[in-house]
């Protein structure tokens, strides 16, 4: 079912935005003469809760989109380091918060008809303030501080554009649901 890469050619090499046009050749041999994609690192993201209950949100411009969204706190994994400790240090360094325990709740995919890469998903809790943002120098990130169910009823409202962020929130409300209804 998989297709044979026949070719590959580089038509922007950078560190966040890598362009290629391969020609591949699918199961039947029909031959793809340009199939053009993006090549992402994998990146992170996590549903945040601090000690007190409340969860972080990262509210940022995306000028993609040239709108302010609401976000999950997250970011790319940098080359050679593990999903797992990557997801620690974007907190940290979006938020100024570390967390006594991270959960991984599974990848998605954003795009993979244009784009490669996954997203990793994390529940984290336990939230405790360590310090000021380290923000890289170009972002500019306000956190907020929402309540638990504010931040459910802001999802069923649609209020978050970030579909990768929006798999994460529901991914950790699934979690957190199974594990109350364990308690009950």
């Amino acid at each position: 079912m998989n297709w044979k890469k026949l070719s590959s050619e580089y038509i922007s090499k950078h560190p966040y935005f890598t362009a290629r046009k391969d020609r591949c050749e699918m199961p039947d041999g029909t031959i793809v003469p340009a199939y053009y994609l993006v090549e992402l690192p994998p990146s992170v993201c996590a549903l945040g809760i601090t000690e007190e209950g409340k969860v972080l949100i990262a509210k940022q411009y995306r000028h993609p989109i040239e709108e302010t969204l609401l976000e999950l706190p997250g970011g790319f994994v940098d080359p050679k380091e593990d999903p797992n400790d990557a997801i620690g240090r974007e907190l940290l360094e979006e938020t100024g918060y570390e967390f006594t325990s991270i959960d991984y709740l599974g990848k998605v995919a954003g795009n993979p008809g244009v784009l490669s890469g996954y997203t990793h998903l994390y529940l984290a809790r336990g939230g405790i303030k360590k310090g000021a943002q380290s923000l890289d120098d170009n972002e500019e990130i306000e956190v907020l501080h929402f309540p638990l169910e504010e931040v459910r009823a802001m999802l069923k409202r649609n209020e978050f554009a970030q579909a990768l962020h929006v798999s994460c929130m529901l991914y950790a409300f699934q979690k957190l649901d199974e594990e109350n209804a364990g308690k009950a």
